[in-house]
């Protein structure tokens, strides 16, 4: 039976920058409403799921640059013409419906197309494809293999109890008690490890060998493989400090944490936060919301002064006091205090700070140690091409993934997971044959007292910081500068202009060229 359809717009109404929400009732019993995005494509019209599938996002709320669909909370991107996926977080398409124009009017099924989409069977068991680390790349690299078609086996290893989950919740919203850790939502649905026939074993590396092509598992197996992705991100910098073993002196990296230090805050009324990252940061402000007394200790000068410039980094230190955080910068921490639980950390002025609980967002280094057969960096990391191949059959992506950054003579390592997502999917692209190269535009999000920042691009010390908006009052667009190029954007309440500049930025733009399409 052919589905209804329902007349939901007047083609001339929809906007061509932009998708348009329409909501259509079901054609079952229940008549549920399901909400749509009309997408303008030439003269024809496009209709998707108009929620993002990562996290809800309205995508009507996104924009449409280049022939995509733009998210606006976190910038997955979309092809228009078919709703396919092209950038992270989400790891799937757009749902699609049937939509076509008549006399004028849009008219569009509540029923979804079908994809086509089966289970997959393993059918060539000769092939191997390993993934070593079970968090945000992990997923993504799953995700690709499927997506471009690899049939043999897929293998994920990782230490993790549970499947890759959203990390990022746990600094922005976990510790303010918006979100219990374990809500805190996975990167596959449910069903994905089965659906796709891929194979999830929780144990670590404990040795990868890249000239035999075979790794060693901290439970004992050992698999051989065709080509491997390394994704084992970061582990935190150990606390080489007199009395850092004292409970309730916490580093934050995983829902196991997160969930210690939930423990650890019943009855907090004084917290210290050694570091002023943005981990650091982020859970000062949900220790606020919690009404607990913040101090951050810090070896510089200003917060994020090396990603964003020390104007930037200011305004960030100002909202930060203004909401009640105290910064002892320029410090260090010589010891923490007490008998059983820390109740005092020391500073190295031999300053004393009262602390019930103590949160460390010092940084992390490369989690590389069990490589063998390849050469790693000063810092850990792995220098990688724009492939990201290390070394024959091995790929490296995420934290530890030194990488040539696009549009520049760089060649960087960058810790966030939506760039260690895209390393990700263009490594699986490769290991299936599927050649394809890193091209695109690093981003991530920050979160402090209910507004988000956004960071596209990357640069190191920007020859000028030029802004447009009201930085005190957390309301602009702050364009970084490099040899009369635009090499990142910082932004605050500018959703749109983000989404626009997330795609026009995989070209070098000009000062008035990315003005121009901000203001679109």
């Amino acid at each position: 039976m052919s589905p209804t359809l329902h007349k939901v717009a007047r083609f001339a109404d929809l906007p061509a920058e932009r998708g348009t929400r329409v909501n259509v009732k079901s054609d079952d019993q229940d008549a549920k409403e399901i909400p749509i995005l009309l997408v303008r494509d030439g003269e024809t019209v496009r209709a998707y799921g108009a929620e993002c599938p990562h996290a809800g996002g309205p995508l009507d709320e996104g924009a449409i640059c280049n022939g995509r669909i733009v998210c606006p909370w976190h910038k997955g991107t979309f092809e228009v013409s078919d709703g396919s996926l092209v950038e992270p977080p989400p790891l799937k398409a757009l749902t699609r419906y049937e939509a076509t124009i008549r006399d004028g009017g849009v008219y569009v099924s509540a029923r979804p197309v079908d994809s086509g989409e089966t289970r997959e069977k393993a059918r060539d068991a000769s092939r191997t494809m390993l993934i070593v680390g079970a968090g945000a790349a992990g997923a993504a690299a799953c995700s690709a293999l499927r997506e471009v078609g690899f049939v043999g086996r897929i293998v994920l290893a990782g230490n993790e109890a549970r499947e890759p989950y959203d990390r990022t919740s746990l600094s922005k919203f976990t510790l303010a008690g918006d979100m219990p850790p374990d809500d805190v939502p996975p990167l596959l649905d449910d069903d994905f490890f089965a659906k796709h026939d891929i194979e999830r074993i929780e144990a670590q590396a404990a040795k990868l060998d890249a000239k035999s092509k075979r790794v060693e598992l901290a439970d004992g197996q050992a698999i051989d493989y065709e080509a491997a992705l390394v994704c084992t991100g970061g582990v935190p910098k150990p606390l080489d400090i007199p009395g850092a073993t004292l409970k309730h002196v916490h580093l934050l990296r995983t829902r196991e944490d997160a969930r210690a230090i939930l423990e650890s805050l019943e009855g907090c009324k004084r917290a210290v936060i050694v570091g002023a990252s943005f981990i650091g940061l982020e859970a000062a402000s949900c220790l606020r919301k919690r009404k607990i007394d913040v101090s951050v200790v810090a070896p510089g000068k200003v917060p994020f002064a090396k990603q964003f410039g020390e104007r930037i980094g200011e305004m960030f230190r100002a909202m930060h006091e203004q909401n009640g955080v105290t910064f002892h910068m320029n410090a260090r921490v010589a010891a923490f205090s007490g008998g059983d639980v820390v109740t005092e950390v020391i500073l190295d002025s031999g300053e004393k700070i009262a602390a019930d609980v103590v949160i460390a967002g010092t940084g992390v280094v490369p989690a590389t140690s069990f490589l063998s057969g390849v050469t790693l960096a000063d810092d850990g990391g792995v220098q990688v091409d724009a492939t990201m191949l290390a070394a024959p059959a091995l790929y490296a992506a995420g934290d530890i993934a030194r990488f040539p950054l696009p549009r520049s003579d760089q060649s960087v390592r960058i810790e966030h997971w939506r760039v260690a997502q895209q390393h990700a999917r263009v490594a699986a692209c490769n290991m299936a044959g599927s050649t394809r190269e890193y091209v695109g535009v690093p981003y991530f999000w920050t979160y402090h007292y209910e507004k988000t920042f956004d960071y596209l691009g990357h640069v190191s010390e920007p020859d000028a910081i030029e802004l447009d908006g009201d930085l005190d009052a957390q309301h602009f667009i702050a364009y970084l500068m490099k040899d009369g190029r635009v090499g990142a954007v910082v932004a605050c309440e500018h959703d749109e202009a983000v989404c626009r500049l997330a795609e026009a930025m995989r070209e070098p733009l000009t000062l008035d060229e990315a003005r121009r399409i901000a203001r679109a």
